[in-house]
């Protein structure tokens, strides 16, 4: 079976394509000046918590390469974290660490790492190695996210994340991002990760999609994607719908992932 489509038959079908997206709904409705807010995932941090929005407990921040000394001292207590590039791109740079094996750092594929490899790997992310248009960055590290046992199944050496589009203060589409051993543990669909479409009026899954190619289950769990359901769904709705308040721009991209303890939080 064929899963091509030809533009007008998309068209027909009321899918927007991304230059029709760029240009009638991202310049359209967002103003310039607010861009620097959610370009840079510390200001987006920063303004949220202002609001009393959930997001991630901020380990740490780091500017230059001075900072780097004290590396060793906000990690020493840690065994699980996540480091990012604040102007990072498509899940570029984000280096996830799920537990600790002496003096050893421990990915979520299992690779470990020397403290030496996760001072170089900030190195790159200050030099701009993953930021848009290679300008040096800042890099935050971050509580990695406890998930939900209802994704138990749905995700495989990650965290799985819930990308909702919020038009003029309301949720029009809804997607869960669910990674797996190909995306390296990262929920991004252009590194693997698995996207399901999400009811809005349910939470309940749609349909899943890896590589453009429809699948019916996990390919590294074989759990069924057919039974899943969107725990607090309402309370996730709410949340992103409120990022509009928070950034006056009528069109945007919240990512939300649902921790055990703390519930929805915007990443």
């Amino acid at each position: 079976m064929s899963w091509f489509i030809s533009p007008k038959q998309l068209l027909q079908r009321g899918v927007l394509g991304m230059n029709s997206r760029n240009i009638h709904y991202i310049a359209r409705h967002n103003c310039r000046h607010l861009y620097p807010l959610v370009d840079d995932k510390l200001n987006t941090k920063q303004a949220a918590q202002k609001k009393g929005i959930a997001v991630p407990e901020l380990l740490g921040v780091i500017e230059s390469q001075w900072q780097l000394r004290q590396l060793k001292q906000l990690i020493s207590q840690r065994e699980k974290f996540v480091i990012k590039p604040t102007r990072g791109s498509g899940g570029k740079g984000i280096l996830v660490i799920t537990g600790r094996d002496f003096d050893y750092y421990v990915k979520s594929n299992g690779r470990k790492l020397e403290l030496s490899d996760i001072r170089r790997h900030i190195n790159n992310i200050l030099s701009g190695l993953y930021s848009l248009g290679g300008k040096p960055d800042r890099v935050m590290i971050e509580a990695l996210i406890d998930y939900d046992p209802a994704f138990t199944g749905y995700t495989y050496e990650g965290v799985p994340d819930i990308r909702i589009i919020i038009f003029k203060g309301f949720p029009v589409m809804a997607m869960l991002r669910c990674s797996t051993h190909s995306s390296d543990g990262r929920a991004n669909l252009h590194q693997g990760a698995i996207g399901v479409g999400l009811d809005l009026l349910t939470g309940k899954s749609i349909t899943a999609v890896q590589h453009n190619r429809p699948l019916k289950q996990h390919p590294d769990t074989g759990k069924a994607f057919s039974e899943l359901q969107i725990p607090q769904w309402q309370a996730i709705l709410e949340l992103a719908a409120s990022c509009y308040e928070m950034t006056n721009l009528g069109y945007l991209g919240c990512d939300i992932v649902l921790d055990r303890a703390i519930g929805p939080v915007i990443l």
